[in-house]
């Protein structure tokens, strides 16, 4: 999901640079038509892309969608914060758009009062889509939203600080505080993460706590616990800044680019404003497991398009034939590699690794990445908000982890 869209889950904010790159039509997909004669010239489309360059990529690519399926797209973007609110308002008032794009951990909630179709309604095939992404699509049992490209985080170290230092990038916990103290000197810390009060750091704090069993269901476990611990043993010793507990995502990139961090937690849409400084050699891995063995877990990012219950049944199937062709395998490829995301079907993203070595440990997390609502659906939520503050009492001394995960718990 990130911190400069909806409260932060890393969505793929693209900052790499649009120019010339074609949007490919081919291949879009199929969807039903309409047994309706009437005749659609323009849909209403509704995300959250409101910065650059994403704005516009996305736009070219849904004209060209339109395009492709003989309509004018008439596009709203909007705040990424107001999103959620303006939909549930215009789903009360029969007004949604003809096409909308969510972030997918609010696409259960949105679901569930029967504002958006089941894609197959209109055919749209949902074959080759890695399993995180159809579940984070799905609501009960049917798949609502399809997502063309995803992300998820790992673990960024800077090469030439861990070579000088005779580190080599941790795999395990005990290797990653015992780098983490050694790379920390100065004012330059080993590691940097965002455990701030926000759905981002909740976000953050998943890989260590599902790839060590951890169970969104019930935080107040040995699990969840042994990996708050580690959250809290990095800080205490002062191999993580306390400011951790403020920082976004985007402030942790800040915190690795200025080298007062020689490690991060974050996302590929950050890879962009790492290459530009020449002089930063660095590499990704896996967020390192408690245990050598233990399967790294992390969480699926990404926004998903659906089709909203409108009514119209000839608007649906052109909103329909735009999905698809959304989540064609070309515009999956294009959108992926400039926005620096993972292409969402696994025969393409095993491709897209070959051809971008620097996304190969994200294109690799993703084939086991879980959705956030994958067990709890739209009552995740409200546990992610338990988490967050469980990490914010641990982190601040309030109570041992597994206190504040008892507290939280109980809320």
């Amino acid at each position: 999901m990130k911190s400069a869209l909806r409260n932060s889950r890393p969505l793929a904010v693209a900052v790499t640079a649009l120019v010339g790159l074609p949007i490919l039509l081919s291949g879009c997909g199929t969807a039903a038509s309409s047994s309706s004669t009437e005749s659609v010239s323009e849909i209403s489309v509704m995300d959250y892309y409101n910065n650059e360059p994403d704005k516009s990529f996305i736009g070219d690519a849904l004209t060209a969608c339109g395009t492709k399926a003989g309509v004018t797209i008439k596009r709203e973007t909007v705040p990424g914060k107001s999103l959620i609110s303006k939909v549930l308002q215009q789903s009360s008032s029969k007004t949604l758009p003809d096409v909308l794009m969510l972030d997918n951990p609010d696409l259960q909630q949105i679901a569930a009062t029967g504002a958006l179709a089941p894609l197959a309604d209109f055919n749209i095939s949902t074959a080759d889509f890695a399993p995180g992404v159809l579940s984070a699509g799905t609501y009960k049992d049917k798949v609502y939203g399809l997502a063309p490209t995803v992300n998820t985080i790992a673990l960024f170290y800077n090469k030439d600080i861990l070579a000088k230092s005779g580190v080599t990038p941790p795999s395990t916990w005990d290797e990653l505080k015992a780098a983490a103290t050694k790379l920390t000197s100065g004012d330059q810390y080993g590691l940097a993460f965002n455990a701030n009060p926000t759905y981002e750091g909740t976000w953050q704090f998943l890989p260590v706590m599902w790839s060590n069993g951890g169970n969104e269901k019930n935080i107040d476990t040995e699990e969840t616990a042994q990996a708050l611990q580690l959250w809290t043993d990095l800080v205490k010793d002062g191999s993580v800044s306390s400011s951790a507990l403020n920082w976004t995502q985007a402030d942790v990139k800040d915190q690795f680019l200025a080298g007062k961090a020689t490690m991060m937690v974050n996302g590929p849409w950050q890879i962009p404003s790492l290459d530009k400084q020449a002089s930063l050699q660095y590499g990704v891995v896996k967020i390192p497991v408690r245990e050598a063995g233990q399967t790294a877990v992390a969480p699926l990012g990404g926004e998903v398009w659906t089709v909203p219950q409108t009514g119209n049944k000839a608007r649906q199937a052109k909103a329909a034939e735009v999905v698809a062709c959304l989540n064609s395998d070309e515009n999956q490829l294009a959108m992926a590699k400039v926005r620096n995301t993972i292409p969402s079907k696994t025969t393409l993203a095993a491709k897209f690794a070959d051809e971008n070595p620097k996304l190969a440990t994200f294109t690799e997390l993703v084939k086991t990445a879980r959705a956030r609502t994958g067990q709890l659906g739209e009552e995740w939520p409200a546990q992610a908000t338990k988490i967050y503050t469980a990490i914010q009492t641990a982190l601040t001394g309030k109570a041992s982890p597994s206190d504040a995960l008892k507290q939280a718990q109980g809320q």
